[in-house]
């Protein structure tokens, strides 16, 4: 069987399976050997055999999140291990090796030896005795692009040192060779540990690797990892593993390794498998107790409820709850001078922690009727996402009449502020803007495909796309989002939110949406990042006048299609590429949503070059009458009637 045979069948199997929705995990990083093996060969049968026994959802095999299997004799012995955080419940930690198994697949197709790391575990296939020979040449290192303030590093790094070796200890100590600490290094602020190795390792073994992590550690940074085949090391200033299960897992005893087939015997030392019905009785005593432990809280936990119409079926959201007064010291009260800017549902202001940590803080409009369903929404959203082409959401506040939200400071604010700006536009040249819209791309894909649930942006436009300090885009702003079920590919609603010019034909008329609508709003945003124009500037075409999607259109078909483009370009940009872009932009904007490529489809696009696309058809136009209704427009309609559409964000709109 093929590569992809095999995948296709993996994927079936592991589909037919599933009676929960899966989340995938953050990817880290990923090793592929230059040593391969034919396809053919006994090798690679006894590989694709033993991953394949991987991506079952056998709990019994992951219930003490660390294992090690092998089979065959002398050249085609094949061991794989996987090893999942201590904290994870055996669900997640099987979930998260299947996803390991098929990208691995995808990433190394016949390398004879493999590593892929992720947030939740790690997994690595060898033809050598994986745990007798565990190291490689190096390590992979993750440190956050953030630094601690100068006047708080030395009690920062004090800390976080002594934080770290007191894991690091324990956790050489504990069956589990698992261990996870906090410490206070502010009076607000806490810094979150986990040390871990693989439990087949001695004490001194364990010690010694974690003592090297250490070591090698940046510690002024308010965030890094460390991770190696035999241990690994992290630290952040918020909650990323789960105390609660944490304290519940059972500690392990070590078996002898599995083995598949007339494999040679082996000595490696793995922990015991653990009788399910005990482990499924200490988790339903564990989450009986966290949410008992929750209800008590009252207001000092924030749980958000289903709404009432267009329900979004959805667990609550866990992230961290900000005291009030905390965040009204560090904005000076949301004084006028830390103001960034007003979104459509409130302000958003700068806000700087004793620690140094820089914030953006979003005060939601106590005017706004719709502010709390959409403060909600976002909380619940947001706190499930992690990307970086996705802004980051640290926490939130919900006291008396405030409803706040806290995200990570992007210092370089928001696309359209350079993109807009005669005098600013020329910071952005053709090479920085292409590496913007494959960003901004990535980060809707994460969106519609990668994230636990497909989740529809509904408002993506160039005030919504943030520059980091490398002038990286992510996107921000999900008040507006809605999330779909496993199976669910479209919906309808009554409630039409999102800004005119960006939306799509189906949804600003009927409220029919689906990915394709966020891909019709991309497409208008890859024409506005090209022209250096918003979507509602007029153009004079043959005596009418027409928006930025009627004037792409006509430039197309008259086959002068780089007449749209940015002058502040002067001559420097790949014609090809740029002319590429242009039809792609059009294939998105295309009227039937049907017609519009997928987000994974549109990042293949612009990333290979040798990819064919299809011819674009009419796009989809319309236009807000003076009285407020969406009408629409194609070829056939006296393009003179065409009006200036603003950009100012709706939220209600009743559809004909």
């Amino acid at each position: 069987m093929s590569a992809y045979g095999f995948l296709f069948l993996l994927t079936f199997l592991t589909s037919l399976s599933l009676s929960v929705q899966q989340q995938r995990p953050e990817y880290v990083g990923f090793n592929c050997s230059s040593r391969t093996y034919l396809k053919n060969s006994k090798y690679s049968s006894n590989l694709k055999t033993l991953l394949l026994s991987l991506s079952s959802k056998d709990n019994h095999l992951f219930s003490n999140g660390f294992q090690g299997l092998n089979t065959g004799d002398d050249q085609d012995a094949v061991f794989v291990v996987f090893l999942c955080r201590g904290d994870l419940s055996p669900e997640t930690c099987g979930d998260c090796v299947s996803f390991a198994v098929n990208d691995t697949l995808n990433q190394c197709p016949d390398g004879k030896e493999a590593l892929i790391y992720y947030s939740d575990c790690m997994l690595r296939y060898s033809d050598r005795d994986i745990l007798v020979h565990p190291l490689i040449s190096s390590g992979k290192l993750l440190v956050n692009d953030l630094r601690v303030a100068a006047n708080l590093s030395g009690r920062f790094n004090k800390v976080l040192l002594s934080l770290l070796n007191d894991a690091a200890e324990e956790a050489a100590s504990s069956p589990r060779k698992f261990a996870a600490k906090k410490a206070n290094f502010t009076s607000s602020q806490n810094v979150y540990v986990v040390a871990q190795c693989t439990p087949d390792l001695r004490k001194e073994n364990c010690s010694s690797c974690l003592q090297r992590s250490i070591s090698q550690l940046p510690r002024d940074r308010i965030g890094g990892r460390l991770l190696w085949p035999s241990c690994n090391l992290r630290y952040e200033l918020y909650l990323f593993y789960n105390q609660t299960l944490n304290a519940t897992l059972p500690v392990p005893l070590p078996p002898p390794l599995q083995q598949h087939g007339k494999g040679r015997k082996s000595t490696l030392i793995v922990i015991a498998t653990v009788v399910p019905l005990a482990v499924s009785v200490l988790l339903f005593i564990a989450c009986y107790c966290f949410l008992a432990k929750r209800a008590k809280r009252g207001k000092k936990t924030y749980e958000t409820a289903a709404a009432n119409d267009d329900e979004d079926d959805i667990t609550t959201a866990g992230s961290l709850q900000f005291d009030l007064k905390a965040i009204e010291a560090a904005t000076d009260k949301f004084s006028e001078s830390n103001k960034l800017g007003q979104g459509g549902f409130g302000e958003v202001y700068k806000g700087t922690f004793p620690n140094g940590l820089q914030v953006a803080v979003k005060r939601l409009s106590k005017t706004s009727g719709q502010g709390e369903r959409e403060f909600k929404n976002e909380v619940i959203v947001v706190a499930k996402l992690q990307h970086r082409n996705l802004v980051r959401l640290l926490g939130f506040c919900l006291e008396r009449e405030e409803k706040i939200l806290v995200y990570e400071f992007v210092p370089n604010k928001s696309l359209d502020y350079f993109l807009f700006d005669s005098m600013l536009k020329s910071q952005l040249d053709w090479t920085r803007r292409y590496q913007i819209i494959g960003g901004i791309a990535r980060g809707i894909l994460y969106l519609h495909q990668d994230s636990r649930l497909t989740i529809i942006h509904r408002d993506l436009k160039a005030s919504n796309i943030l520059l980091d300090t490398n002038m990286s885009p992510k996107v921000a702003d999900f008040g507006m989002a809605r999330i779909f079920g496993m199976d669910q590919t479209e919906a309808n609603t009554r409630r039409i939110v999102g800004t005119y010019g960006y939306m799509s034909p189906e949804y600003a008329m009927y409220g029919q949406f689906s990915t394709k609508s966020d891909v019709y709003s991309f497409g208008v945003l890859v024409l506005e990042i090209i022209g250096g124009k918003k979507n509602n500037t007029l153009y004079q075409m043959d005596g009418s006048a027409g928006n930025l999607i009627t004037y792409s259109w006509s430039l197309w078909s008259n086959g002068s299609p780089l007449e749209l483009v940015d002058p502040s370009f002067q001559d420097n940009y790949q014609t090809k590429e740029i002319t590429r872009c242009i039809h792609i932009a059009l294939l998105c904007v295309q009227e039937e949503a049907d017609d519009r490529p997928t987000m994974s489809a549109i990042l293949q696009m612009l990333t290979t070059s040798s990819i064919p696309l299809a011819v674009p058809r009419k796009p989809g136009f319309f236009f807000k009458n003076r009285y407020g209704q969406v009408e629409e427009a194609g070829p056939s309609m006296d393009s003179s009637a065409l009006c200036s559409v603003d950009d100012a964000t709706i939220t209600h709109v009743v559809p004909r």
